[in-house]
């Protein structure tokens, strides 16, 4: 694997060690596979939906990096058990088939999941200190700044019956 991937602000160096020590094979042409992929799935919604297609597409490419963030902030011994239970629960509800929006449905089944991960990190940042949360991002961009524009797009773009059918969610 690149250690280049590892060097940096995602991971504190105590942790990197610990992850490389996890890696037993990485097919670099595997991740070439993905990454090429990756790309041809963006244009593709760019193509199909526009630039409205577009940008949902590359909010919905962020929905893996905010699943393993999610995932991560369960295990961080820093987050508090009430937290980490959260994060359970969104990982729960990201694997589960049943959805608000359902997931068959190309690009926009997965907005819902998208939405709820986004407004589940904001209440978990509410508890913790947002370096843990940057400690544990390993998405482009900073993840503060993701995190607004997806909520701003979604309060101007979804039925605001979805969003309250999220946030009741999110209150369970």
């Amino acid at each position: 694997m690149n250690d280049d991937i590892l060097n940096g602000r995602e991971m504190p160096e105590e942790e990197q060690e610990k992850f490389k020590e996890k890696i037993v094979d990485v097919d670099e042409d595997k991740l070439k596979f993905y990454e090429d992929l990756r790309k041809k799935a963006k244009g593709w919604t760019q193509q199909k939906g526009g630039s409205i297609g577009g940008k949902l597409g590359e909010y919905l490419f962020l929905l893996p990096d905010f699943f393993i963030l999610v995932c991560r902030l369960a295990m961080d011994k820093r987050v508090p058990t009430k937290q980490k239970l959260m994060a359970g629960g969104i990982v729960a509800y990201v694997i589960m088939p049943l959805d608000i929006i359902p997931d068959f449905i190309p690009i926009i089944g997965h907005v819902d999941d998208l939405v709820l991960v986004v407004m589940g990190l904001n209440m978990i940042l509410n508890e913790i200190d947002a370096k843990i949360l940057a400690d544990n991002w390993s998405g482009e961009g900073e993840v503060l700044d993701q995190m607004k524009k997806i909520t701003a797009t979604a309060e101007q773009f979804l039925d605001k019956n979805i969003l309250q059918k999220i946030k009741g969610w999110l209150k369970r």
